[in-house]
C-alpha cells in the first residue's frame, strides 16, 4: 500500500534518512525543513514522490501553507512525522540564556503543535492517519546543562499523551518516539560519552518498524529503555547529587 507521508526536519538526521527509506518503499513523501537546498537530493532522486518544503515549524501560516499544498497535490496524508527539534546548552543563571528556552520550546513543542494541526480536521473526515511525535529518553529526567531540552522533551510527552485522550475514538493515532543517543549533527556537538549511540539509518528505521506497528510510546534501543525506567526511580535529591557532576553539553557564546 502506497502511503502518504509528511516530516518535518527531513533535511539532516533521523528526518532525513525517515524520508530516504519511505521512498525507497515507494511512498509519497513531503518533506518540510528550514533548509530546503538540503532537500534537493531526494526532490532530483524521487521525481514526483517527493515534494519539499521550505518552512520553519514554528510559522503556522508556513505550515498551512505546506499542508495545504500537499493535501491538494496527494490528498490527506497517513502519517505526519513531527521530527524537527533543536538542543542548545543552558543555564538559566545566565539572563541570555532565557532566549534559548524560548527557541527550544517554540520549536520543540510550539512547532510540533503547529506540525500537527493542519491535518487533524482531514484525517478526522477519513477516520484514520497517524501522528507521530519525537519525544527523548532525556524527557524522563531533567538534565543539568541541557534543561531547556530535557523540559521541552518532557512536555512533548505529556502533550502526546493529551492529545491521545482528545483524539481518542477518531481513528488518529498518536504515537509517541523516545530515542536516546542518535548519531546526527545534533549530538556531534556533546563533549561526553554517549551510550548505546544508534546510527540515523538505523534509527529511521526502528520508527518506521514502530509505527507500522502503532506502538504507542517507542523506546529505544532497549538498553535506553532500561536506562529511562531506572532513572524514573531515583529518589528528587540522589538525582540532583548524581547528575550534579555530569559533562553538559555547552552554551552558544
Amino acid at each position: 500500500m502506497k502511503l502518504r507521508i509528511v516530516i518535518t526536519g527531513a533535511s539532516s538526521g533521523i528526518g532525513f534518512q525517515l524520508a530516504r527509506l519511505y521512498l525507497e518503499e515507494g511512498h509519497i513523501v513531503g518533506l518540510i525543513s528550514r533548509r530546503i537546498d538540503m532537500l534537493s537530493p531526494l526532490e532530483e532522486s524521487w521525481p514526483g514522490s517527493c515534494v519539499a518544503y521550505g518552512a520553519d515549524v514554528r510559522d503556522l501560516q508556513a505550515m498551512h501553507k505546506a499542508s495545504s499544498d500537499f493535501i491538494s497535490r496527494f490528498g490527506c496524508p497517513d502519517i505526519v512525522i513531527a521530527n524537527a527539534g533543536i538542543s542548545i546548552g543552558n543555564l538559566t543563571e545566565h539572563a541570555e540564556d532565557i532566549e534559548t528556552f524560548q527557541h527550544i520550546f517554540d520549536t520543540n513543542v510550539i512547532g510540533m503543535v503547529k506540525t500537527f494541526q493542519p491535518y487533524i480536521e482531514a484525517m478526522k473526515r477519513n477516520g484514520r492517519g497517524k501522528l507521530v511525535g519525537m519525544a527523548s529518553v532525556a524527557g524522563f529526567r531533567g538534565l543539568p546543562g541541557a534543561s531547556a531540552y530535557s523540559s521541552s522533551k518532557a512536555a512533548v510527552i505529556c502533550y502526546l499523551e493529551g492529545l491521545r485522550a482528545e483524539l481518542y475514538g477518531s481513528g488518529i493515532e498518536v504515537i509517541t518516539i523516545c530515542p536516546g543517543y542518535v548519531e546526527t549533527p545534533m549530538t556531534d556537538v556533546n563533549p561526553y560519552p554517549m551510550p548505546f549511540l544508534v546510527k540515523a539509518d538505523a534509527a529511521a528505521r526502528k520508527i518506521i518498524k514502530a509505527v507500522s506497528e502503532g506502538k504507542i510510546f517507542y523506546t529505544f534501543p532497549w538498553q535506553m529503555k532500561i536506562v529511562g525506567k531506572i532513572l524514573n526511580m531515583l529518589p528528587d535529591r540522589l538525582h540532583a547529587l548524581l547528575f550534579s557532576r555530569a559533562p553538559r553539553k555547552p552554551r552558544i557564546q
